[in-house]
């Protein structure tokens, strides 16, 4: 059992005089607007404001072009960099397992005491050599690559400055 009482339904005419309200207009906003005539200096003003605005909006909106080429440019350089990069390691790596292999096999064939010894000075001098070009090769071959990807960049935000100070 339920305590509430039940409503009864309302009239048919009590429902559409509610339906008939609430599809109305609401009346409390609805007032004229006297006409008023804006002087033509303050229109002058906001014709002003409005065609500056749209300079400086073109403006930053080509300045962001810009720049996202920019980055693009620069994120390929660096992509394919980085790639470049990836494969001399590869081939460093590739060297010295195969000097490596090549010494393993060398110093089986090993017959005396002195040999093992000249040979694993020999291959210890040669390592040494390799990897100390293949240093300097990768140095130079990475700074290369930072000048090159950070070139774009800062070309972009040159050129930025110089149009921001000549506008």
């Amino acid at each position: 059992m339920s305590d509430t009482a039940a409503t009864a339904p309302k009239s048919a005419k009590g429902a559409a005089k509610t339906a008939k309200g609430f599809d109305a207009p609401f009346e409390a906003f609805a007032f004229s607007v006297p006409n008023v005539e804006v002087p033509a200096v303050f229109r002058d003003i906001a014709d002003k404001a409005v065609s500056g605005s749209k300079e400086a909006y073109a403006k930053l909106k080509t300045a962001a072009e810009e720049a996202t080429e920019a980055f693009e440019d620069s994120y390929e350089t660096t992509r394919t960099g980085l790639v470049a990069l990836t494969h001399k390691s590869l081939d460093n790596v590739k060297t010295h397992t195969d000097a490596t292999y090549a010494f393993a096999r060398d110093f089986l064939a090993v017959t005396s005491f002195a040999e093992a010894v000249e040979l694993q000075a020999a291959f210890a001098r040669k390592q040494f050599e390799t990897l100390t070009e293949q240093t300097r090769d990768l140095q130079a071959f990475t700074q290369k690559l930072s000048t090159d990807a950070a070139r774009p960049v800062r070309q972009g935000v040159e050129k930025a400055f110089k149009g921001f100070q000549n506008g």
